[in-house]
């Protein structure tokens, strides 16, 4: 089994190809019909019910990655485990700081027992604010003492990697990458883009990954939380910037992040045509090698994406 050193060469990186989980919070919520307020999917880990729920979940990916032969990578459920989410949730900075470890410490256990080759345990982070809505103008060296705490959590579980997924704007990735470096984690940073390619806040995605790799940079860039049709105008720009993208988790629905966020009834799409619009962005995308999915997708869409027949 591949186990890392931090700062030791992602399988990503050098192109081998990696399967990554799905849509976690909106399986949860309109599969299972577990209630996740705030869309924050951490608190399960605090009951024994919700660990089996995030094990049956894991398990799915461990499955399509051994029938595709890939490597895996598993993000921790913590994507709102930082503190003003975790203060509207009644956790204390302590108890974030535990149960972002407790985080790694679960797929570190389903690691131990599965007898993949390669399989990297990633801790997730989101953005301070809406992932949807842009905001203010973030300082980066405040999203640097922000997000410190729940990444020198993972640090301190032993987590592979940071991804800093669903991103809107240049300062907090810029702040999220320096803080992990300080941690002496490598990093990737994910943005979102809207139905025109540009961040929420505006960008063009090829000025913002230019201006993160300006100021330090990431090991990686990736896009999440779009669906390809809204991708693809991003990646009209030539240049060397869209080599610096390595992952994609794209949204099952073609609805904009206001139609979702409004809506009631999960639009989940069809996995074979969400894998052929994906599919239709690699030739822009030179170095894609992580591939999975966001809101509305689940082991079927990435079943889809990677080939092979789903179990479900």
């Amino acid at each position: 089994m591949e186990t890392r050193s931090h700062g030791a060469a992602l399988p990503q990186s050098s192109g081998r190809p990696v399967v990554t989980d799905g849509g976690l919070e909106t399986d949860l919520i309109y599969h299972d019909h577990v209630d996740l307020p705030d869309f924050a999917a951490f608190p399960l880990v605090d009951e024994e019910r919700g660990r089996s729920l995030l094990l049956r979940y894991y398990g799915e990916y461990v499955d399509i990655a051994k029938r595709a032969g890939a490597a895996l990578q598993l993000e921790t459920p913590t994507w709102r485990a930082s503190s003003d989410w975790g203060d509207r949730l009644g956790y204390t900075a302590s108890d974030l700081r535990r149960v972002n470890r407790e985080s790694v410490s679960l797929l570190q256990r389903l690691r131990d027992t599965v007898g993949l080759e390669s399989f990297l345990i990633s801790g997730c982070l989101g953005p301070r604010g809406d992932g949807y809505v842009a905001g203010e103008v973030v300082d980066p060296d405040a999203a640097a003492a922000y997000h410190a705490a729940q990444i020198e959590a993972f640090a301190e579980a032993g987590a592979d990697l940071i991804t800093a997924l669903t991103l809107t704007g240049t300062g907090e990735a810029i702040g999220i990458v320096r803080a992990a470096r300080s941690a002496g984690l490598p990093v990737a940073v994910s943005f979102t883009v809207e139905l025109n390619g540009r961040l929420p806040d505006g960008t063009p995605l090829s000025t913002a990954i230019v201006d993160v790799d300006a100021h330090g940079g990431p090991d990686y860039f990736m896009v999440n939380c779009a669906h390809p049709s809204h991708i693809a105008p991003a990646l009209a720009d030539d240049g060397d910037w869209r080599s610096r993208i390595r992952g994609l988790r794209a949204n099952a629905s073609t609805r904009s992040h206001a139609e979702l966020d409004a809506a009631t009834e999960l639009d989940e799409g069809e996995p074979v045509e969400l894998a052929r619009a994906q599919d239709a962005l690699r030739p822009r995308l030179p170095n894609l090698a992580l591939v999975g999915g966001c809101c509305g997708t689940d082991a079927r869409h990435i079943a889809a994406m990677w080939g092979v027949d789903s179990t479900l």
